[in-house]
């Protein structure tokens, strides 16, 4: 899945704004300024367009982290993994909205998608586990679409 599309979902699905996305770049250690954001928050085809690479997501959804569970005294920072994928994009955002398996079938269930629990645990797995497995693009954006009828539900029945 493209990176702009998950930060722009994210922060739709969470109702943030420029000052708040700015703050979460910045807990995560990246210092963006208002006009890159918005950049990154451009669709592909539009003017002024840019690529958010996998190090910035990584410092953002390490900033959402600590943006809705608050800093950690005795954690040690690592650095951003330069290759993202979806399953490290649904882990730091499982980590930063708290979410338990349940929730995050739950979640999954609002956009019309069901997932065993095995199925879903295998994401979650370390790469040389037998069981490990692959997300999707299909399986995050379904994530990311629950989310926001998760959190924007009087939004998405004001709409209706």
């Amino acid at each position: 899945m493209i990176n702009n599309d998950v930060l722009r979902r994210v922060r739709y699905a969470l109702n943030l704004n420029d000052a708040s996305m700015i703050d979460i770049f910045a807990l995560g250690g990246y210092e963006i300024t208002r006009e890159e954001l918005l950049k990154f928050l451009k669709k592909d085809n539009e003017d002024d367009f840019a690529s958010l690479n996998n190090k910035k997501l990584a410092l953002f959804l390490d900033g959402l982290i600590t943006y809705k569970r608050g800093k950690k005294d005795d954690v040690v920072v690592k650095k951003a993994e330069s290759e993202l994928d979806n399953n490290g994009i649904l882990r730091k955002l499982r980590i930063a909205l708290e979410f338990k398996e349940e929730d995050m079938l739950n979640t999954l269930k609002l956009a019309g998608f069901n997932l065993s629990k095995p199925e879903l645990s295998s994401f979650f797995r370390h790469e040389a586990h037998k069981h490990h497995r692959k997300c999707g693009d299909q399986v995050l954006r379904n994530f990311l679409q629950g989310l926001i009828i998760h959190f924007r539900k009087e939004d998405i029945q004001q709409d209706a």
